[in-house]
């Protein structure tokens, strides 16, 4: 049988292990790490610091999303987002993924060199999915409840929310098919911590396999998240790491392809050694 694959523009992934594609915000209040690499010199260093660890993908980010954040200008955005994301393309050591919800932006990094568009919105913005045509990235599908990250987590609500995200990113997938995209540049998300409580949270995680049986590329991002810390009875997202890589070897063992985290070396070391208990 031959080896599944995530095609992101010229690169060709392959996911016979889980990928690390690690956390690059370069914006002032995300929920962990904001203002820690808002300058350029200090995104690439921790890019590059990423990398060394064995991150596979560097996913950058210009807006925060966390519950509450305040929105930024699609202008102010890309002027945070555009030379990191060209600068790490242009050196060519692992694709560069855009983390946006808008077209604008997501077409100029695209344009700058980026291999991923990472939607938290799911494409669910026709100009969206327009840059998904016009390009051969690879494209990762988010559910979100509602469209609004300031109000997500105000009182989020399912009859059987691993039923109605499945369904949800089911369907936008194939609405990227139909609009021309192939099957093979396409992964899926639940969005923990995207308009979910803490037990939404922990059934998605639980039903993992429900999620992969959708046949795209599972991307899980649990890192450093409030449901984490909700467990742990611990706010401060730098001291929920151990949480989170526990998490997300549970997830990798649970069929996630993908692990979006912050802490690349501590992940890729737990993971190394369940590869070799496994093997």
């Amino acid at each position: 049988m031959s080896e599944r694959v995530w095609r992101c523009g010229a690169w060709r992934l392959g996911l016979a292990r889980p990928l690390v594609m690690g956390v690059l915000n370069v914006t002032p209040d995300s929920f962990s790490d904001g203002g820690l690499h808002v300058e350029p010199p200090a995104a690439l260093e921790h890019a590059r610091a990423m990398l060394a660890a064995g991150a596979d993908v560097i996913d950058v980010g210009g807006e925060s999303t966390r519950p509450g954040a305040a929105p930024v200008s699609e202008a102010e955005e890309l002027a945070r987002v555009r030379t990191i994301v060209g600068e790490l393309a242009d050196e060519g050591a692992a694709p560069i993924s855009i983390d946006t919800r808008h077209a604008v932006v997501a077409r100029a990094c695209v344009d700058a060199g980026a291999s991923v568009v990472n939607d938290i919105s799911g494409f669910r913005d026709p100009d969206m999915i327009d840059v998904a045509t016009s390009c051969e990235c690879g494209l990762v599908v988010m559910h979100m409840l509602g469209d609004d990250p300031a109000t997500m987590q105000e009182d989020p609500r399912y009859g059987d929310v691993v039923a109605e995200v499945r369904a949800f990113c089911g369907r936008q997938a194939e609405a990227l098919q139909e609009a021309g995209v192939s099957r093979d540049r396409i992964a899926v998300d639940p969005g923990i911590g995207f308009g979910k409580t803490l037990e939404h949270n922990l059934e998605l995680l639980r039903r993992l396999p429900e999620m992969a049986s959708l046949g795209y590329p599972l991307l899980v991002g649990v890192s450093r998240k409030r449901f984490i810390g909700q467990i742990l009875d611990e706010d401060d997202p730098s001291r929920r790491i151990s949480g989170s890589v526990g998490a997300a070897v549970y997830a990798a063992v649970h069929g996630a392809d993908i692990l979006r985290v912050h802490d690349v070396a501590d992940t890729v070391q737990a993971l190394g050694v369940v590869a070799a208990i496994g093997r």
